[in-house]
Order: structure tokens, then C-alpha cells, then sequence
């Protein structure tokens, strides 16, 4: 496989996180509004800032969540150990920043398998598509990969939908890092979904579908994927994707997340603009700091490479 692929996928979706996180809950076109052409000259749109008051380039809960999955996948021999991660994500919710409702409400368990929630039907939020890529590194059999990123969204997200749409957005970034068609992948796996979860994805994974004034609420699992899809589907590079994303509007950080490792994915590492790449950090646990190289070690162990 192209190692430029793989860590263009872990360090895009972090990338795309953090400038995206300044704008969330915002309105459509604010990234462009503010950024009507890229800068030049050193200059970075890495402003920080946001809901949260992240510093500038700094990844947020998306990304936190899914370093703790990939570490947790690197330190058991690239398996999933339900135990350890647990264990490893309620730790870092005690002093995160921002922890999704659904999220938050499930890590308040001693024990993933206790986990309840009061209306599992409102619990088809993105957070479990958000943290996935790492799955999609892994050097596994599509069956090992299908089930352990449905087993961890069903730790924290009770909708089977939310495991169904981080599953689509796994099967996508795979195929773009292994050189196919992400697109024709997608029909193919919504093709084969129950009848639920088919018509709901199939609604808004097709190539007709716009996210500005059909579904605005992006922040569940469907118009999420569905955004961030229809944000790469459209753009000839990287850049060109994030940013399609970005000004969506809505929960920013988290579509540009989903976008980012896609379009990674597709377009490598080269394609991700120097500038951005230089600024990102992030800490998973606010003991330590991750950035860009770190990211890269991180998805080159994930693939297997040493």
C-alpha cells in the first residue's frame, strides 16, 4: 500500500480538526468569508480560538478520542481491547475540554457493558464516525475491521447507525488508501445494509445531494458523513475538500475531521498544505504533546510498519 495514504488519513482528519474547530456551530461560508484566499508568504489560517478557545493548530476532542483508539490499538497488538480503551477514554474525559453529550453521558459508566441510555434513539450522533481512522489503517481483514468499529461505537452510541456510518466512513478512507474508488465503495456498502440504516444513508449519499439547506443539522451521524463526502466528491485536492467542509457550517470541527482523513486518504500527505501541517498539535491527556510526526509514527505502527 501507499504509506503516503496512510498517514495522509491520521494526520488529514487531525489536520482538518483543528481548522475546522474555530468555526463550529457557526453558520455556512464563515471559513471563506474570513479566508477568501489561501495565505501566502508564511502566514497559516490556523487561528485557534472557537467555542472551546483552542490555540491555534491545536486538534480537539475528535482527534484526542481517536489517538486514544489508535494507541490503545498500537500498545495490544493491533487488536481491539474494548477493557483497555475504556479505560483509557473516561480518563481523558475527567479533563477534556469538550466531551459530546452522547459521549459523555456513556463514559460515565464504570464499564462499557453497564452503559445505558434514556432514548438510545437519540443517540445517532457523529462522535463514533469521528474517532475511527485508525481502523481504517489497520492491516486486517474487511470482517475484523467491520466489527471492531462497530463494537466501538456500540461502547459509547446505542443507534445502530452510528456504528453503521463510522463503519461507511472506514470502508471509504480504506479503499482511497488502497487506490480504489471511495464513491463506488460507499453504493456498494449502503447497498447492503439493513433496510433502515440503507434508506437513511442512501438519502443523502448520493451524488444529487447538497448539505446547504436540505439537512442542517450535521452533527448526526448521516448528514455528517454525508457532508463530508459530498465536501471531497467535489474538490480536485485536499484543501479545496476541507475547507468545502468547513464552510458547512454547523459542527465544523467534527465534518472537516471526517473530511480530512478522506481526502488524506485519497490525495496523501503531499497534498496537505505545508502550513497547516507545521502548526497542528494536540494533547490526548494534557500530560504530553502530539504533532504532525507523531501523528505519522502513530499511523505507520497502525499499518504495521516499524
Amino acid at each position: 500500500m501507499d504509506e503516503s495514504r496512510i498517514v495522509g488519513a491520521l494526520v488529514g482528519s487531525a489536520v482538518a480538526d483543528a481548522l475546522g474547530a474555530p468555526f463550529e456551530f457557526g453558520g455556512p461560508g464563515q471559513y471563506s468569508e474570513r479566508f477568501p484566499e489561501p495565505l501566502q508568504d508564511g502566514g497559516s489560517e490556523m487561528i485557534g480560538g472557537g467555542t472551546f478557545d483552542w490555540a491555534p493548530g491545536e486538534f480537539t476532542d475528535d482527534t484526542q478520542m481517536g489517538v486514544h483508539l489508535a494507541e490503545s490499538l498500537v500498545d495490544n497488538d493491533l487488536i481491539l481491547e474494548r477493557d483497555d480503551l475504556w479505560l483509557r477514554w473516561r480518563a481523558w474525559s475527567e479533563d477534556a475540554a469538550d466531551v459530546g453529550i452522547t459521549t459523555r453521558r456513556a463514559l460515565g459508566f464504570g464499564d462499557w457493558r453497564d452503559v445505558v441510555h434514556p432514548d438510545p434513539e437519540r443517540t445517532g450522533a457523529n462522535g463514533a464516525l469521528m474517532r475511527c481512522t485508525a481502523l481504517a489503517l489497520l492491516d486486517a481483514p474487511r470482517e475484523v475491521r467491520l466489527r471492531w468499529t462497530l463494537e466501538q461505537a456500540a461502547m459509547t452510541h446505542a443507534h445502530p447507525d452510528a456504528g453503521v456510518g463510522a463503519w461507511l466512513g472506514v470502508a471509504a478512507i480504506r479503499a482511497a488508501i488502497e487506490g480504489g474508488d471511495p464513491f463506488d465503495v460507499l453504493r456498494r456498502e449502503v447497498g447492503g445494509l439493513p433496510d433502515g440504516s440503507r434508506e437513511r444513508f442512501a438519502a443523502v449519499l448520493g451524488e444529487d445531494w447538497h448539505p446547504i439547506g436540505s439537512h442542517p443539522y450535521n452533527g448526526g451521524v448521516w448528514v455528517c458523513l454525508a457532508t463530508a463526502v459530498w465536501a471531497v466528491r467535489g474538490a480536485a485536492t485536499y484543501e479545496e475538500a476541507v475547507v468545502r467542509a468547513i464552510d458547512c457550517g454547523g459542527d465544523t470541527d467534527t465534518v472537516a475531521c471526517v473530511a480530512g482523513a478522506l481526502a488524506g486518504a485519497l490525495h496523501s500527505i503531499d497534498a496537505i498544505p505545508a502550513r497547516w501541517r507545521n502548526d497542528l498539535h494536540g494533547s490526548p491527556d494534557g500530560r504530553r504533546t502530539l504533532r504532525t510526526d507523531d501523528l505519522v509514527t502513530l499511523a505507520r505502527r497502525l499499518a504495521g510498519y516499524r
